[in-house]
């Protein structure tokens, strides 16, 4: 007994006083995908460029997989706010193991784009994301607010987006696995490639298991009878207060997905085409870009505390922006990558502050939906940016496409700012009672 109380008061005095035990499973979980994306978003596009595939053929693969996330990722908001949000975590997770299975079997064009699309394989959010991206992103958001204090939920957000981060630093560095395995055995490389599916598939059936111990209310089952009156007109799982927020996330994500998806899956073929360099050195670069941004994550509620949540994300973003126009100038890998580094870590620091902000306005009973709706229009902007960028790369101008999404980021950042500029979560009202972080009580935006 005594030594079971020890560990108790070691545990409290270790950890910090919000991490329960179903936010610990869903840390776990966030991890794992963490650790596959990481080394996914770097093996994919040198795969299929092994395989003798084009800059278009890549960005065939990476469209159709975006396509396929973005009715994923809605189904999940709408559905899981009224059949429970475990259950898609647990599917999800699945889809990719069978993704990552697939995979590893098969060299087919067709069999790999059919994979990445039911899988959403190599679709990871890139570099610095720390796992905040794809179809988990509504049901996971809405558990991680579930569980957390209204006063502590920007914090347990960027605490999730720093685990994450570290993970997927180590995940990156998961790449360097074909080339010893080709050193040590003399095997080709795409055999290592395969593993490392092998080890996708693997992570997908683990992660379904690590959901089953979340613990999770049934109290937004019915939006229905959740909302403010029996007799409100719910859409898709929102009311119409909700609805007034939530086109607006709809607009500025539409235009942000377009410049992510413009970057993201291209960024590694793009470092390979100017720079010459291989899987070793792109993996020692997203290694470090994990590292450097995870720490700044843990500064994200101080950022919104000194900024507002807006004023934070609506900087950063420009920011970052800036910062890949200037990378493209680069004439070295190594200055390049620097920016990079510089890049990313100024645009994920405004990801859990963002996640933070949406749960903050929206009524819990509405917060899957809203957060599955309303990164639909940043998934179809993702769909179409592959396609265009390889276009572009292929028959244009090859640094065309960083630089539109460079452009799309700054217009990003300009409408949420005007969106949002007057509107404020509950934790950035005076007013409110800080014993009310102990019941979560009603997160529900006001204008100011």
């Amino acid at each position: 007994m005594k030594s079971s109380g020890s560990i108790a008061a070691l545990r409290r005095r270790l950890l910090p006083s919000w991490l329960n035990p179903s936010l610990e499973w869903l840390f776990l979980v966030r991890i794992m995908r963490s650790v596959s994306q990481g080394f996914l978003a770097i093996i994919i596009p040198l795969y299929i460029a092994m395989l003798g595939y084009d800059a278009l053929h890549l960005g065939i693969l990476f469209t159709a997989a975006s396509i396929a996330s973005v009715a994923l990722t809605a189904l999940t908001g709408v559905l899981s706010d009224r059949f429970g949000r475990k259950t898609f975590l647990i599917l999800i997770s699945l889809l990719t193991a069978g993704g990552g299975l697939a995979f590893a079997i098969s060299t087919n064009f067709v069999v790999l784009v059919l994979a990445a699309a039911i899988g959403t394989i190599g679709r990871g959010g890139g570099a610095g994301s720390g796992g905040n991206w794809g179809p988990f992103y509504p049901a996971e958001q809405a558990l991680i607010a579930e569980h957390s204090g209204v006063f502590e939920r920007t914090k347990v957000f960027g605490a999730l987006s720093f685990v994450g981060v570290l993970a997927g630093a180590v995940g990156s560095l998961f790449a360097w696995l074909p080339q010893l395995l080709s050193a040590a055995s003399g095997a080709s490389q795409l055999s290592g490639y395969r593993v490392l599916f092998i080890l996708t598939a693997v992570f997908g059936v683990a992660m379904a298991a690590a959901v089953l111990p979340v613990h999770e209310s049934h109290s937004y089952v019915s939006p229905s009878s959740s909302g403010p009156t029996p007799q409100t007109p719910f859409r898709l799982g929102l009311s119409p207060a909700s609805w007034r927020m939530v086109w607006r996330f709809m607009v500025a994500n539409l235009i942000q997905g377009f410049g992510i998806g413009m970057l993201g899956p291209i960024i590694v073929y793009w470092f390979y085409r100017v720079y010459g360099v291989g899987a070793g050195a792109l993996a020692n670069l997203f290694f470090l870009i994990n590292l450097a941004a995870a720490l700044p994550y843990l500064m994200a509620g101080r950022l919104e505390y000194s900024l507002g949540s807006v004023r934070a994300v609506a900087i950063t973003r420009l920011i970052a922006s800036v910062l890949l126009v200037a990378m493209v100038a680069m004439p070295t890998f190594f200055l390049a990558a620097l920016f990079y580094t510089m890049r990313m870590i100024a645009a994920t620091l405004s990801v859990p502050i963002a996640q933070s902000y949406l749960m903050g306005v929206i009524d819990p009973a509405e917060r899957a939906s809203a957060a599955g709706i309303s990164t639909v229009p940043w998934q179809v902007g993702s769909s179409a940016g592959p396609y265009l960028a390889g276009y572009l790369m292929q028959y244009a101008a090859f640094d065309l496409p960083l630089e539109l999404s460079a452009a799309a980021g700054a217009l990003s950042a300009v409408l949420y700012h005007v969106f949002f500029r007057n509107i404020r979560p509950p934790e950035e009202f005076e007013e409110i009672d800080e014993s009310q972080e102990a019941t979560a009580a009603q997160p529900k935006g006001r204008i100011g």
